[in-house]
């Protein structure tokens, strides 16, 4: 299986009623890699996202998760993902260890088995010193690496993070971005990581810009930058001012 894409999307489009959301998308998240997907809002990243974790039916298309094909094994496929919402999804009332116990529990992983886990995601995150804090007295970081390892506690083969770092400060934005490339040089795990933020993205990170639901180009950022004497901005606006 190490040939085989962490994530596989082929030919995917998606509409609602009239508007076209999604148009004839492909892409491929590299096993151990770093992808990211950049687009303004609206480009269609959250839509995208929803089909993958099925929170829409993919009618169009084909989405693999580590080889397993979403519509026709949606077990196999959904326990190999780990997603950080754009939206915060931890309950603000329990404490972390409440939190990640409960979403352990929606994994099917017994409470002996959830327990160590969660020491181990909790470490990861560098947030071991907080697992009895509630989550409203977390900061916007440590509420997102708190996120993460709710993501990571039934250890998935892929992450995908839509728009993380939104509304976080800019040293809470580098750690959690510092945290997620450690966790792919560290426990081999492959991200998607969805924003519209260019300096977010590094020159050896794979690329893929969507904008109006299409995907315009897809490649190393470094490459694609290239394209724009260097500048990775400049060919962004190109490209998406090209397309509108």
């Amino acid at each position: 299986m190490t040939d085989t894409p962490a994530l596989r999307i082929a030919h995917v489009s998606h509409r609602f009623g009239s508007v076209t959301a999604l148009d004839d998308v492909s892409l491929t998240v590299p096993r151990g890699g770093f992808t990211a997907l950049l687009g303004v809002n609206g480009a269609g990243k959250t839509t995208l996202f929803s089909l993958v974790t099925r929170l829409y039916a993919n009618r169009s298309g084909v989405i693999e998760v580590a080889g397993f094909d979403l519509r026709r094994q949606p077990s196999q496929a959904l326990r190999r993902l780990g997603v950080v919402f754009q939206s915060r999804a931890l309950d603000a009332d329990l404490t972390v260890e409440q939190n990640l116990m409960y979403h352990a529990a929606l994994h099917g992983i017994p409470r002996a088995q959830a327990r160590p886990r969660l020491a181990e995601v909790l470490a990861q995150v560098d947030l071991a010193d907080r697992r009895a804090a509630k989550v409203a007295a977390l900061s916007g970081g440590q509420m997102r690496r708190a996120e993460i390892a709710r993501a990571l506690i039934h250890r998935p083969e892929v992450l995908l993070l839509d728009e993380p770092t939104v509304g976080l400060d800019v040293k809470s934005r580098a750690e959690v971005l510092a945290l997620t490339r450690r966790l792919i040089a560290d426990q081999g795990v492959s991200a998607l990581w969805a924003t519209h933020i260019l300096d977010e993205i590094g020159p050896a990170d794979d690329l893929v810009i969507l904008h109006r639901g299409r995907v315009l180009r897809a490649g190393p950022a470094q490459a694609i930058a290239a394209e724009a004497g260097g500048d990775l901005t400049r060919a962004f606006l190109a490209l998406t001012g090209a397309a509108a």
